[in-house]
């Protein structure tokens, strides 16, 4: 099976100041996966994942662990726009 999937995710918890986003480029382009992760100025990191479904299954199960540093309360997941093709890259704060 090689549909592609892509969710929006937004990650909760002490989750920045911790290397959460450098943490998640290295793990989702070690998946193979498109997107980009975005510290939020609400104190969340959002994170946009597509690739094969179950690498994505993969990332989203990784962010429920996160970095040793890092205390994640809460992932919420929604469908999103797939990006297609591209490195996965860390953005500025929205």
């Amino acid at each position: 099976m090689n549909g592609r999937k892509a969710v929006l995710a937004r990650i909760s918890g002490r989750v920045q100041g911790v290397w959460y986003r450098g943490w998640t480029v290295e793990k989702a382009t070690a998946l193979g996966l498109n997107g980009w992760v975005r510290n939020r100025a609400d104190g969340t990191v959002e994170a946009l994942f597509a690739g094969p479904a179950a690498a994505v299954d993969s990332m989203l199960a990784a962010c429920r662990e996160g970095p040793p540093a890092a205390l994640v309360r809460d992932v919420a997941v929604e469908p999103a726009e797939d990006p297609g093709s591209g490195p996965f890259e860390q953005r500025p704060t929205a």
